[in-house]
């Protein structure tokens, strides 16, 4: 008789995603190791590879999971307008640094079949950003609008690099200010 799916399921395969991705951030997607994750997370390798059959499939299901949390909270935000976009995608990334860093740099590491899903999330994100944008700023050339977008999230996507909480800023003055910032910039173009 096979053995059923444990109460705590869910929870231990979320440890795991939290541990082995700051673990892969912190050491580098390439030069981590499944026996490195496991003594990181103070896990078994065996327990790793219950749920998970390699490394890059423990890469993909943090990634997956982060993306997905994301769309969710873009989908949630976006009829808002683009000052609630900002604000929310910027609480999102909270307590995910190490994951949205390996979505920035080590989502190339998987197979083409892997990546599809992940650069699918990826487009919705640009693209719901671009019709926020273009609500504030309608009639935009592709090109520039293209530009204005990927430009926000750079405004976004590096904040955890620079930011130490309890120092300057508080995450969601941060999120005023790139607003501020954004409608400003756009105002000008």
């Amino acid at each position: 008789m096979p053995r059923g799916i444990a109460r705590n399921h869910d929870e231990k395969r979320e440890a795991l995603r939290k541990g082995a991705a700051a673990y892969f951030a912190r050491h580098g997607f390439d030069r981590a190791s499944m026996n490195g994750a496991a003594r990181e997370i103070g896990v078994s390798k065996a327990l790793i590879y219950h749920y998970h059959d390699s490394k890059e499939a423990l890469l993909f299901d943090i990634l997956e999971a982060h993306l997905t949390d994301l769309v969710r909270v873009v989908e949630a935000s976006a009829p808002k307008g683009l000052r609630a976009l900002i604000a929310a995608i910027l609480d999102s990334y909270e307590d995910a640094d190490a994951e949205h860093k390996l979505q920035l740099e080590s989502l190339s590491a998987l197979p083409s079949d892997m990546q599809a899903p992940l650069l699918a999330a990826q487009r919705y994100l640009v693209e719901a950003m671009s019709v926020a944008i273009e609500a504030v700023k309608p009639g935009m050339d592709p090109e520039r609008l293209r530009a204005a977008t990927m430009t926000v999230y750079g405004i976004l996507n590096w904040f955890y690099m620079w930011h130490r909480p309890g120092k300057g800023l508080s995450r969601q003055e941060y999120a005023e200010l790139a607003a501020d910032f954004v409608e400003g910039g756009l105002a000008r173009l």
